[in-house]
């Protein structure tokens, strides 16, 4: 460990996309894709999205469109998924969709 061990961790960020009031739900949307790209920024190394269902203040639904939403606006930033809710997916889907993502966007999730 070096003398400075809080130097060598590194940070990520779990995200909901929370739709604050007066926002739609495109906004919340925008403003992961944006706190992906500062987090890149800030030198955090990975973005994990987290999937939540009928919950009227959360946008992370449809996780594996979400963090190719990110992925698209950032260079290096790993990404992945806080949880697939597997009974609301078939598995080889669940495969295929990040199988798909890890094609698109080599060594990042």
């Amino acid at each position: 460990m070096s003398k400075n061990a809080l130097s060598d961790v590194k940070y990520s960020v779990l995200d909901l996309a929370v739709i604050t009031e007066g926002d739609a739900p495109a906004d919340a949307i925008n403003k992961s894709r944006d706190l992906a790209q500062h987090a890149e920024g800030w030198g955090y190394t990975r973005f994990w999205m987290a999937e939540h269902h009928n919950m009227e203040n959360i946008a992370s639904s449809a996780t594996s469109v979400l963090l190719g939403h990110v992925a698209e606006a950032t260079e290096s930033l790993r990404i992945g998924s806080g949880g697939v809710m597997l009974p609301n997916h078939s598995p080889l889907v669940i495969a295929e969709h990040y199988g798909t993502l890890a094609t698109l966007y080599p060594d990042r999730v």
